[in-house]
């Protein structure tokens, strides 16, 4: 069964998902996230880096600064957090 037949308020989107570096782990259950992208100036084809930081609901509070780790887009948990970590399996 594909998306196009269920109706429109049964139909799932597509969950955006991002990895980073933890930059803060201070507040309970919760990490910010720094995740860099390298663009291409339109004109001046160079290359930079544009950072942004996302906060980031660990359950657990597994993470700490300087991890690397992977998250995905949920419904909004407080005013700030509206991304969920993405455990890995074991």
């Amino acid at each position: 069964m594909n998306a196009k037949s269920l109706p429109k308020n049964h139909q799932s989107t597509a969950k955006r998902q991002f990895s980073g570096l933890v930059v803060s782990d201070q507040s309970n259950k919760t990490i910010v996230v720094k995740v860099n992208r390298t663009k291409i100036h339109p004109r001046y084809k160079k290359r930079y880096t544009v950072s942004k930081k996302y906060h980031v609901h660990d359950e657990k509070n597994q993470f700490h600064v300087g991890d690397q780790v992977a998250f995905q887009e949920c419904h909004p948990i407080s005013l700030k957090k509206k991304w969920r970590v993405i455990y890995p399996k074991s």
